[in-house]
């Protein structure tokens, strides 16, 4: 073997171990963002996206409503969208996560004190969040139909305890529960079933 050809095949198998997982197209990304929000949300949504790597804003909205794309590399399919009010503890966490903190706990301490502090902003009125998780070809970008994800409907409701919304705080599948009781970000938690 050549001394060049050497060196591209000990170049060719650095790069592979390296490279980035493959983005999808931007129309894509953004089809399969707006899939949990129901129909007349979906066109003036918010879209964030992967660009190069990096999230970056892929469709400016026009309503109440921000869509994150699918993580490329995630061995599943997630795909979520909120309410606007939501987006300042949303990029918290993003932020946090990237700078390597990824402890669950961790992450909440940080949002709570900064939400406490008055330094993080969070919505006093309830907001809702949509999400899908599935497995990786959950999204058929042929015809936009979604199958094999599980569909999750969540209502923040801030400072909500079982005492003063009735619901309970036992986790079920089939009707709604309180998640986080007291805490800035408690929300009802309502699993929508498979899609």
């Amino acid at each position: 073997m050549s001394r060049l050809a050497s060196f591209v095949l000990v170049a060719v198998v650095a790069c592979a171990g390296t490279a980035k997982p493959q983005e999808k197209p931007e129309a894509q990304q953004i089809a399969e963002a707006v899939a949990p929000l129901p129909g007349p949300l979906q066109g003036g949504a918010t879209v964030y996206g992967y660009r190069g790597g990096e999230l970056v804003t892929l469709r400016e909205g026009s309503n109440m409503m921000i869509c994150l794309a699918d993580h490329p590399g995630d061995d599943n399919w997630h795909v979520a969208c909120y309410h606007e009010s939501l987006e300042p503890f949303m990029a918290m966490g993003r932020r946090l996560r990237t700078e390597g903190i990824t402890d669950r706990s961790a992450i909440d301490a940080a949002r709570e004190e900064a939400i406490e502090s008055g330094e993080l902003e969070f919505p006093i009125a309830p907001a809702a969040l949509y999400s899908l998780t599935g497995p990786p070809d959950s999204f058929d970008p042929t015809t936009g139909a979604v199958s094999g994800a599980s569909a999750l409907y969540v209502v923040y409701v801030p400072y909500a305890t079982e005492e003063s919304t009735g619901i309970s705080t036992d986790p079920s599948r089939g009707r709604p529960w309180l998640m986080f009781p007291g805490k800035p970000w408690a929300h009802v938690m309502i699993s929508g079933g498979g899609r």
